[in-house]
């Protein structure tokens, strides 16, 4: 990207620190990517409902015209980009970058990278996260000229996590995700003996602030204007038996493929059915994680285990699988198992 200065910052008093109005130009590479989302990567530690507010108010230009966040940038393009001002907090921490580190991979190529994230890592830094995977892998891969997530995972889910080497490889793969030509399966360890009949949850969703402001999600009816709607198959791997001496009830294995990628979509939908996934801390039995921690579980029991797409470039469809960690592996050798119900 080229940058063009236009005047100088202006002085704000400590701690606020701004830049000047700036000039980029889009690269053939970042072609085609939303306005607000070429804004968020530019504008690296400035909150998003303050990057969507400079957009709305005509701050922000394309080759001297007004836009919008859903503008599609071109190759070429002049962006205006204003004076933002961040925390101190927020500049200190752009010059001190994330730990470079790389990650697992299960697949690698001149488009992709397929990459099977550890638990309790987040993927991208923001809410309270100073970095996740992707900031950790830019400064791993100081060469690499794009690396993009491709799609998410919460922070305390471990398993498959694509990150996009070209632009034109996110763009083909989002695709596929928004249109739902991709098959993601994840592994789920639920609280009690879940029914073989109960295959098909389609229940909307409904995303809300905590009075705290952290972020929930519930379930809510078809009429609700604010509802998503959300379908999840699951299907029974393995149930096993109580341990009344460690306090522990019988559980199930769940092999669960969403439909729809909403927000905590598993964790809700399991748990609207009584049956929440073990360690969970947001929507979970609060006491039976204590009881599961004594046992060596000590995250949530979700598990991102199988991705289904067609390769960006070649169009084959590739099927990628992400054994258990070991921590939720060697959790499920102290059960004892009631009945095999199927096995993949």
């Amino acid at each position: 990207m080229k940058h063009i200065i236009e005047g100088k910052p202006a002085k704000q008093a400590a701690p606020i620190a701004t830049s000047a109005v700036r000039i980029v130009e889009v690269d053939a590479e970042f072609a085609g990517q939303r306005l607000d989302n070429f804004l968020i990567r530019e504008l690296k530690g400035v909150p998003k409902t303050h990057v969507y507010r400079i957009i709305r108010s005509g701050e922000v230009r394309i080759n001297k015209g007004r836009a919008s966040a859903d503008t599609r940038v071109a190759a070429g393009d002049l962006v205006r980009v204003p004076p933002v001002r961040v925390s101190e907090k927020v500049a200190e921490k752009q010059e001190r970058p994330a730990p470079a580190r790389e990650f697992p991979a299960l697949l690698e190529d001149d488009h992709l990278i397929v990459i099977d994230k550890p638990a309790g890592v987040a993927v991208h830094g923001g809410s309270g996260v100073s970095f996740g995977v992707i900031e950790q892998l830019r400064q791993a891969r100081p060469q690499s000229r794009f690396l993009e997530l491709v799609h998410r995972l919460d922070r305390e889910t471990s398993g498959i996590l694509l990150v996009a080497k070209k632009r034109s490889a996110l763009t083909a793969l989002q695709d596929q995700f928004r249109e739902r030509e991709t098959g993601k399966t994840y592994l789920a360890l639920v609280i009690g003996t879940w029914p073989a009949r109960n295959k098909v949850i389609d229940v909307p969703l409904h995303k809300f602030l905590q009075e705290d402001g952290e972020r929930r999600v519930r379930t809510t009816t078809a009429d609700d204007p604010d509802g998503m709607r959300s379908i999840t198959l699951v299907k029974v791997r393995e149930t096993y038996a109580p341990r009344p001496l460690q306090g522990l009830p019988a559980m199930s294995l769940l092999e669960v493929t969403i439909k729809t990628g909403r927000t905590h979509q598993i964790r809700v939908h399991l748990a609207s059915q009584g049956h929440p996934i073990v360690g969970d801390d947001k929507y979970g039995d609060f006491d039976l994680n204590k009881r599961v921690q004594k046992q060596g579980l000590k995250r949530m029991f979700l598990h991102a285990w199988r991705l289904q797409f067609n390769h960006p470039a070649s169009q084959e469809r590739v099927e990628m699988r992400a054994e258990l960690p070991p921590e939720l592996a060697d959790f499920l050798k102290t059960e004892t198992i009631t009945s095999n119900a199927s096995n993949a």
